[in-house]
């Protein structure tokens, strides 16, 4: 399986990326994190949630199934999104794309594409930070896929 992480705003180095960089090291599934910008972003936030999806949408590789994280998503547990993931493997899927939108969220177009709508919880949590939670729940979902000691109940 392949993991894709796609999302808006730029890391740089600093202590999110390098946190990142650990998790995504620790992952047996290859894991791409593909960064975007807009130089010239629209006045609104509508028409810079649609300038975003654009670019999203045509990231998306053919045959992915597509998890967005929005704070209108589902909340699921440790083990359950291990059990989701763990799942659409056994069905054949061979990427799954974890989109992350800018500032403004996400363009309903893109929650619309998405097999999964996934929050991490009902505060809002900045950008960076996300990536982390996201790498280390993909870390922490594969560890549960194996029996690895990392995760406890």
């Amino acid at each position: 399986m392949k993991i894709k992480i796609l999302a808006f705003g730029k890391l740089g180095r600093s202590n999110e990326q390098d946190m990142v960089d650990d998790y995504v090291r620790r992952l047996p599934w290859p894991c791409e994190i593909t960064e975007f910008e807009i130089k010239k972003p629209a006045k609104t936030a509508e028409l810079r949630k649609a300038q975003e999806a654009e670019k999203l949408l045509a990231a998306i590789p053919p045959g992915a199934a597509v998890i967005a994280l929005d704070e209108r998503g589902k909340a699921l547990s440790s083990r359950k999104f291990s059990e989701t993931i763990t799942g659409w493997t056994n069905e054949g899927i061979s990427t799954i794309v974890f989109i992350i939108g800018g500032a403004d969220g996400l363009d309903e177009s893109v929650r619309r594409k998405a097999r999964l709508t996934l929050n991490f919880g009902t505060l809002t949590w900045p950008h960076k930070l996300v990536r982390v939670m996201l790498t280390e729940q993909l870390y922490r979902a594969w560890s549960i896929s194996t029996g690895h000691p990392y995760h406890r109940d």
